[in-house]
């Protein structure tokens, strides 16, 4: 069984995780000091949002340098400590990996502009996933950015566009990374006779502009298949490939055959929070997965609004239990052991450029204890207003609290070969229950009223 199977994944925004040197921005050498915390908590990898080179239109997801370390969060020297401390704890290193797009600011866009997508003329319909249109004018041509205007998207239908990103992917290996989690990979490739994207019938004024257009020329090509290939050839048969997409479950469960271990699952963000709707999604999801298929469950990320503060007050316990007890690979967002809102970010303070759906009450800094220990300096977002009781300090040593029971999941995981392998079975999914058998061996119940979970032992 390899580690991403019996294991959990912890997402670290390093930004936002722990600052070593004062100045309010968390570094890598700030997740290196914390790494006895993710020990202690039991999780086995920890994925990285980036930290690259960037001039952070983004806040990293513009990459100006793939293969070194933007200043902000440190040194290549830093990662490499990183990288030893997490192995010598027993913790596996996963790194984002970008393969879309780059930042304008990138010496490719001066020097190899061949490697991005150019039209003389706007040919389509095509938006950003942030708003407003998808090309953009550069001197006499209009190049192609499916995300900011700052990011524009490589051609990776070159075969030299393969071989520079596939060298980053072997640099980082050859550091010790030991997976990948790929951002935006179904846009990866797009149309190439460059046709309009069909008008969503179902759109209404108000919605997300980009979802005013059916995205059917722009991602999911059959292509990204190929390029997946080439991904799984650069980093060998060991190491992990997680994929975000968001896509329908068909469709998502297609991505298995190409070499990816996980295509990530994110629908427990949007399925309704009922004992028979998450029911219904598990047993649907089950029943897609191919032969031999690893699932994987995800209840929040980066860029959605926290769990805490997406779910109906009271089901921070309810969410462990159900992350941590289905059959498959869970992924926790830092904070959310601790059951950390969003928080209001003033105006005056807001970073992120995605105007219509603003993530920085998402990206906080995270709640070590009442003092806000996360930096000597002045944090780059603020701390929520309940920071000083919802933090681990707080709660590290209190049993009923909601970090212990993340804890003790993570550990009963570990030692209970059913709940990390056994198959999945439904008993009771009605109005205030879920309960479902995993193996012969262990029921979980998951009363959604009171927000409360239970394990027993049936074998």
């Amino acid at each position: 069984m390899t580690w991403w199977r019996d294991g959990a994944i912890y997402q670290v925004y390093p930004r936002s995780f722990q600052d070593s040197d004062g100045d309010g921005i968390g570094d890598l050498e700030g997740v290196r000091r914390r790494l006895p915390y993710l020990r202690w908590l039991g999780v086995d990898g920890v994925w990285l949002s980036p930290f690259y080179r960037s001039p952070m239109a983004d806040f990293g997801y513009d990459v100006s340098d793939h293969c070194d370390v933007d200043p902000a969060f440190g040194t290549l020297e830093d990662f490499d400590a990183l990288a030893a401390d997490a192995h010598r704890l027993g913790l596996k290193l996963i790194l984002d990996y970008v393969p879309n797009h780059t930042s304008i600011e990138h010496p490719w866009f001066r020097e190899r502009p061949e490697y991005y997508l150019w039209a003389d003329a706007i040919p389509n319909n095509w938006v950003s996933v942030f708003g407003g249109p998808a090309w953009t004018r550069h001197h006499d041509r209009f190049y192609y950015h499916a995300y900011l205007q700052q990011q524009p998207d490589l051609n990776w239908r070159r075969d030299d566009v393969r071989a520079a990103m596939l060298d980053v992917l072997r640099f980082w290996c050859a550091r010790g990374a030991d997976g990948f989690r790929v951002d935006a990979l179904r846009q990866v490739i797009k149309d190439d006779r460059l046709r309009d994207n069909p008008v969503n019938p179902e759109w209404r004024e108000g919605d997300d502009p980009y979802a005013r257009l059916i995205p059917e020329f722009t991602t999911d090509r059959p292509e990204v298949q190929d390029v997946i290939r080439c991904f799984r050839e650069a980093v060998g048969p060991d190491r992990l490939l997680l994929g975000e997409l968001y896509l329908p479950l068909a469709r998502l469960v297609a991505y298995y055959a190409s070499g990816l271990d996980m295509p990530a699952n994110f629908h427990l963000l949007t399925t309704p929070w009922t004992p028979r709707d998450i029911a219904s999604l598990v047993e649907a999801y089950e029943a897609a997965l191919p032969e031999g298929a690893w699932p994987n469950w995800v209840l929040g990320n980066h860029d959605r609004p926290r769990l805490a503060s997406r779910l109906p007050p009271g089901s921070e316990r309810a969410a462990a239990y159900l992350l941590l007890t289905l059959r498959g690979t869970p992924t926790l967002y830092y904070g959310d052991e601790l059951g950390m809102r969003d928080v209001a970010v003033a105006p005056e303070r807001q970073a992120d450029p995605w105007a219509f759906g603003n993530r920085d009450g998402v990206r906080t800094p995270m709640q070590w204890d009442a003092r806000g220990s996360f930096t000597t300096g002045d944090p780059w977002l603020p701390f929520a207003d309940d920071h000083e009781r919802v933090n681990v300090a707080a709660q590290r040593d209190d049993p009923g609290s909601l970090l212990s029971l993340y804890r003790r999941l993570l550990t009963l995981r570990r030692a209970e070969g059913d709940l990390r392998t056994g198959a999945y079975r439904t008993i009771t999914a009605d109005d205030r229950i879920l309960r479902f058998a995993r193996g012969d061996s262990i029921e979980v119940t998951i009363d959604f009223e009171t927000g409360d979970g239970s394990l027993d032992r049936t074998g």
